[in-house]
């Protein structure tokens, strides 16, 4: 017996010598989307909520069990190694992290071809990029990995998704660069087709019929979002060697192994669901992870947590308010939600700032207005100035009375002119644009080995320590009146860029008409859908000759992810409230909300309800008397967002239900308010007379203890039953 088992233990190396788990880091991002700002300084070390995004990165793969890191390096190299040198992630025990530079690789696909020379990889490893934030747990996926790699040896990647937010799925997947389309196997995980945007945009896919035909069931989603983390085997680096087609991670080697009939080579995929996982693709995605860090979804990820050696630690304030100590604010200076300051930031006389990131060292005058903008460090702004929705980097004057209008981004060092307004969407950089564009969208730089020039202008201002790509052309002395007198910058053409709709991938808002055409389209969408073949949802499983027609499949789904539905409507009406946004814009965005889920008229008005009323419980109350009050000021605010949802009485019936359900379970608070606040929603117009006596006659035959709102209302019924007679007896 004894020979039997050291046989069977010596059969699996792992358990004879332990193979450190290994991740590989790319640090460039193979693409332009941060232009002008990548032209000076790597996407990876640009500020998320004043700390570099490889910062996240590493912290998350340390904390993942990962032991092993290499940083793969190539524009900006010496700027992330002096990065990495000065920070402690050089000196962590049991995480090893080293840097592997190359100057010739323009993609995805050359780096790991040269990472495999390097023969450093020694079992399976996590491929991710420098740009993600995540603080899921690798241990299951890896394990599933494993356990697959045993039993089939051609798993050679499990690819890490989770299903979108519908906020994400309206304006960063339906809107940006994350718009995919997934074939699983519902049962064993496997991808069975991924088309991205490029085919998509195309308006139809065709579905190959073997895909049918080789498997019992297939689940298409197009509510999924890649989180670009991968557990792959080593064979993903030898067959990068082998094939020099493959340049993209995605376009070229998924979709070229899915298309493969020969070797047979298969990818998995892992859903996670309460972990966080996302990447910083464009400005707007930049927005919504800053977003989600400051809201906390990324703990222990967040600016009160000191998760990397030189982060800077803000202390957590009520409302999402992040300051650090030794920040000085002027009496008359308001910082509003969801804000965070960094050290040494001064703030003058009656300016406000709210949803917004500041950084270190900023001196902001008097009354200056800062909106959902990410301020970087060493930035002065002068009086009187207005910032809604902007990137202002490292170093830029702002000077008194300009104006950045929504979705501008200003590049290092840049100066904006005194009373000078920079037009929504503006691009302003002391480099010149390119006067050739690289038709690759995948190239970052066009070129990447990047020739040094000298040029006097560029090193008096210290942009980018004098050096400049060999496709920009270097003038003899920076044009000012682009941005106004005693400005520095040019303002970079957009339609050179190619970007003709600007506002997709910006951090301003979606404007409330460009919102509405989109809701439009979508519903013209799911109209030709509904013609042509059935429901079908986000997410739906498709079988060999099988019809979609029944709603009984979509509504038991739907019943399930209430939870998910009535947090997002919440979130969107708490960004409503704190953020100040229209009310025609939040009642499209919940509309989005309701077709993303596919959830009836009755859930809409629950869910909202219930924001509301979480509203009024927040507003500060030391008596029964000051918690009516703050319900009847949220009724009356925000009447005409519930209003219109409440079609039928059964919607009415769901306001005095959830009422009745928030004031015995999650708000015990309202419990000895319930026939007050039933009696204003009366008065309001959100219930009527039948609805209530409705309730009231379903709630006579439950069981005594299910009666106490009843009993607490009974007066408030009489009444409205003795007025009701008394209105019959006038008709008569």
């Amino acid at each position: 017996m004894s020979q039997k088992r050291a046989s069977k233990v010596s059969e699996d190396p792992e358990e004879l010598v332990h193979v450190p788990l290994q991740a590989i880091l790319l640090a460039d991002s193979f693409a332009q989307k941060f232009r002008p700002i990548t032209l000076e300084r790597p996407k990876v070390l640009l500020p998320l909520v004043n700390v570099p995004m490889i910062d996240y990165t590493l912290a998350w793969l340390e904390s993942a069990g990962v032991e092993e890191v290499f940083v793969f390096c190539c524009a900006h190299a010496k700027q992330v190694i002096d990065h990495l040198e000065k920070s402690q992630w050089l000196r962590q025990p049991h995480f090893a992290v080293s840097t592997i530079e190359s100057h010739d690789s323009t993609s995805a696909g050359d780096a790991l071809r040269f990472i495999s020379e390097k023969n450093v990889i020694h079992g399976d490893f996590i491929l991710v990029s420098g740009d993600t934030v995540s603080n899921m747990c690798l241990k299951q996926a890896l394990q599933e990995h494993k356990e697959r790699r045993k039993k089939d040896s051609n798993t050679v990647m499990t690819m890490v998704i989770k299903r979108s937010k519908p906020s994400q799925l309206i304006h960063q997947s339906r809107l940006g660069d994350d718009e995919i389309l997934l074939a699983i196997d519902p049962e064993t995980k496997q991808l069975l087709l991924y088309e991205d945007k490029a085919e998509l945009s195309k308006g139809t896919i065709t579905l190959d019929k073997t895909l049918l035909a080789d498997n019992p069931a297939v689940c298409l989603h197009s509510d999924m979002q890649d989180c670009y983390t991968d557990i792959c085997s080593q064979e993903v680096l030898s067959l990068f060697s082998e094939n020099f087609d493959y340049q993209h991670l995605r376009r070229h080697f998924v979709k070229g192994l899915l298309l493969d009939d020969i070797m047979g080579y298969k990818i998995f995929t892992h859903e996670i669901h309460s972990s966080y996982a996302a990447r910083v693709d464009n400005f707007r995605s930049y927005d919504t992870i800053s977003k989600d860090i400051t809201q906390r979804w990324t703990y222990p990820f967040v600016p009160d947590v000191q998760f990397c050696g030189n982060c800077p630690l803000s202390k957590l304030y009520r409302e999402g308010i992040y300051k650090a100590v030794d920040v000085t604010q002027s009496r008359s200076a308001k910082i509003g939600p969801f804000t965070l300051v960094g050290s040494g930031t001064s703030i003058g006389d009656n300016s406000t700032i709210s949803n917004s990131i500041v950084g270190r060292g900023c001196i902001i005058g008097s009354n200056v207005s800062i909106e959902g903008s990410y301020i970087w460090d060493n930035v002065t702004i002068h009086e009187n100035c207005k910032i809604t929705h902007a990137i202002v980097c490292d170093g830029v004057v702002i000077k008194a009375g300009a104006t950045l209008e929504p979705g501008v981004i200003l590049s290092f060092k840049v100066a904006v002119g005194p009373m000078f307004v920079v037009p929504a969407y503006s691009k302003v950089s002391l480099l010149p644009q390119p006067k050739k564009q690289d038709s690759d969208e995948e190239l970052e730089y066009a070129d990447s080995s990047s020739v040094v020039v000298e040029h006097p202008v560029a090193n008096a201002l210290g942009t980018a320590n004098g050096e400049f790509e060999s496709d920009l052309s270097v003038p003899q002395s920076l044009e000012t009146s682009e941005v106004g007198a005693s400005g520095l910058g040019y303002i970079w053409s957009i339609s050179d860029m190619g970007h003709g709709e600007e506002w997709k991938h910006s951090i301003a808002p979606v404007s409330a008409g460009k919102l509405s055409e989109f809701v439009d389209r979508l519903h013209a969408d799911l109209d030709l859908s509904a013609q042509e073949v059935g429901t079908l949802p986000a997410s739906g499983e498709l079988k060999p000759d099988s019809v979609i027609d029944s709603d009984d499949d979509t509504n038991e789904e739907f019943k399930g992810d209430y939870g998910s539905f009535e947090k997002e409507v919440e979130a969107t009406f708490q960004r409503a409230v704190h953020e100040g946004v229209q009310l025609e814009h939040v009642l499209l965005e919940i509309k989005s909300l309701r077709m993303a889920y596919n959830a009836d008229s009755i859930d809409v008005v629950g869910a909202v309800f219930y924001s509301m009323m979480k509203l009024a419980l927040q507003a500060p109350h030391n008596s029964n008397g000051e918690l009516f009050q703050s319900v009847k000021k949220v009724l009356s605010d925000w009447n005409n967002l519930l209003v219109p949802f409440c079609l039928d009485m059964d919607d009415k019936i769901e306001i005095i239900m959830k009422l009745e359900e928030m004031s015995s379970e999650s708000a015990k608070e309202f419990s000895p308010l319930f026939s007050k606040i039933l009696a204003e929603l009366y008065d309001q117009d959100f219930v009527t007379e039948p609805a209530i006596l409705s309730w009231a006659s379903e709630k006579a035959g439950a069981d005594e203890s299910d009666k106490i709102f009843l009993k607490q209302a009974e007066p408030f019924i009489q009444w409205l039953k003795e007025a009701e007679e008394e209105s019959s007896d006038e008709n008569k």
